[in-house]
Order: C-alpha cells, then structure tokens, then sequence
C-alpha cells in the first residue's frame, strides 16, 4: 500500500511541475504583450488567476491589440 501511495505522490508532483512551468511560458508572454498594449485590466486578471494557461492563451488568441498595417 505504501508503495501505491509513494507513486501516485510522484507522479502528482511531476504533474504539477509540468502544469506549473507551462503557466509560467504562456503568462510570462502575455503580461509581455499586455504591458506593451497599456491593457491594465487584462493585466491584473492573468497576474492574479492561475488557470493554466487558459486565461493567457485566450487573450492572446482574441484580445490583444492588433498592430497596424502601415500603407504607402
């Protein structure tokens, strides 16, 4: 039984790890862009709330400012 328990701890642990450094990758990117886009709100939303990436991905995919196509 000990044994049972000692694995599933590490495998939970590992999980975590992973879980973690893929929050880190995904936040670091957009508060980058939230900070460069003066955007304050979403800012504060993603700094607080650990959703696993969820929240970063989705402002990154439909709301981040776009950039201007400059014409001549």
């Amino acid at each position: 039984m000990g044994q049972l328990i000692s694995n599933v701890s590490n495998l939970t642990i590992i999980i975590i790890l992973i879980l973690g450094f893929w929050e880190l990758i995904w936040k670091g990117i957009a508060l980058w862009k939230t900070g460069r886009n003066n955007q304050i709100v979403w800012f504060v939303c993603i700094l607080i709330l650990n959703t696993v990436g969820i929240l970063p991905i989705v402002y990154l995919l439909f709301f981040q400012k776009k950039k201007k196509v400059k014409r001549k």
